[in-house]
């Protein structure tokens, strides 16, 4: 690609994720905060991102993929979306807040595809080329973070005042900024044809139900639906945690967790190659342990310390599995069903997986509330570290050593 192609495509992808990080991380405060939700409707409200990826295959299988140009969906998509925005930012409560959510992300969940897919489509060679992009995503998601937190919107003062509500505007400002710019996106015309016979199967994956046959992955594969039930706790949770406890500009601090993404992303090469997939996932896996115990003993005073390598563990905890993940499903899956096996891995992890979770999460942050409001967030923490161990000692049991070559 030359360079004014890659400045197009890494813009795209700084707004896009801009626009999610700006209110996802803030959204369990938002909620509790300015529209007084209880914790299962905080657990229902992080649940429209399952819902939104459950349903995502039908929309970019059925309609981008055969009918309208991606770079086209993407703009009509995200100019709807800075409507509902608006609409998110009106609302006075619960009730009237949480269909204009769910009717966003069911939108949103595909645009992940979407933006993925213009990508693609101007690149020779997506393996050294695409990372370049993706990374400006990343990049988008953590300055919405450190600007959230640079504005002092996620302050004690500013939830008092109720400004954290702004996040809606912001991201709907830049969703509006993104649909118009989508249409000045290089093409990137339907792959199938209109009248071309298109299975539901294919579409959600369910092609590559085979690969379940082999014992080492269906393994792996029912211990990445269970560990994505303790992720749940840390996207619902962690903003209201940091923010009751007091931990100052909460949001930029969880940033970090994305800029260790990046760096974690790097070794995962130099990781992988010299300890092999099983030692890995087994790290990622004992990551999300260590980082939920931090989390329980750790405090907004002398124990912040434990908080902030509780976030930064983000970084092996997503990269090591998720990504290593998907490099031993395209290993297993071959060229027919390739595309079919990381369908049906996202369905299950980010459609079942975390809708499991997150409903959970709803349930035991309930159920630790004292009177006063105030979470015993101790014992909450310890069960997803808990869940956590208990996946972890499955996977080490049942789980044989393979040796796979990672495609960078």
């Amino acid at each position: 690609m030359n360079f004014p192609t890659k400045f197009r495509l890494s813009l795209m992808m700084f707004m896009e994720f801009f626009i999610w990080g700006a209110w996802f991380v803030t959204l369990g405060t938002f909620l509790g905060n300015n529209l007084q939700a209880k914790d299962q409707d905080i657990s229902l409200a992080f649940s429209t991102q399952s819902f939104g990826a459950i349903i995502a295959p039908f929309i970019v299988g059925l309609i981008a993929d055969r009918y309208f140009h991606a770079q086209r969906i993407l703009g009509v998509i995200h100019l709807i979306g800075a409507g509902l925005m608006y609409l998110m930012y009106s609302a006075t409560d619960f009730s009237g807040f949480f269909p204009f959510l769910l009717g966003y992300m069911i939108l949103f969940m595909p645009t992940l595809a979407l933006v993925n897919s213009i990508s693609f489509n101007q690149m020779k060679d997506p393996a050294k080329e695409f990372s370049i992009i993706r990374v400006w995503g990343t990049i988008g998601w953590v300055s919405a973070g450190l600007l959230i937190s640079f504005l002092a919107w996620d302050s004690q003062a500013g939830l008092a005042e109720g400004l954290l509500k702004n996040t809606w505007i912001m991201a709907g400002f830049v969703s509006l900024c993104l649909g118009i710019y989508s249409f000045t996106l290089p093409a990137t015309p339907p792959r199938a044809k209109s009248n071309e016979k298109l299975k539901l199967s294919e579409i959600l994956g369910f092609d590559a139900l085979g690969l379940l046959k082999d014992r080492n992955y269906a393994i792996f594969f029912l211990s990445s639906v269970l560990i994505c039930i303790p992720l749940a706790f840390y996207y619902q949770n962690t903003s209201p945690f940091l923010t009751e406890i007091g931990v100052n500009n909460s949001t930029g601090k969880m940033a970090l967790g994305q800029v260790s993404e990046v760096l974690f992303m790097l070794a995962l090469p130099i990781f992988f190659y010299r300890f092999g997939l099983k030692k890995t996932l087994i790290a990622a896996m004992l990551a999300w342990a260590v980082r939920y115990v931090f989390f329980a003993l750790g405090d907004a005073d002398s124990g912040l310390w434990m908080l902030m390598i509780g976030i930064v563990l983000h970084g092996i905890c997503y990269d090591f599995f998720f990504v290593a993940g998907q490099i031993y499903t395209d290993s297993h899956a071959g060229e027919k069903f390739k595309s079919s096996a990381q369908g049906l891995f996202t369905l299950a992890t980010y459609g079942v997986g975390m809708l499991i979770g997150f409903w959970a999460a709803g349930q035991i942050s309930n159920f630790y509330l004292y009177e006063n409001g105030i979470h015993a967030w101790r014992s909450i923490w310890l069960i997803p570290a808990g869940i956590s161990v208990m996946v972890l000692l499955f996977f080490i049991s049942f789980f044989k050593e393979e040796k796979i070559k990672p495609q960078y």
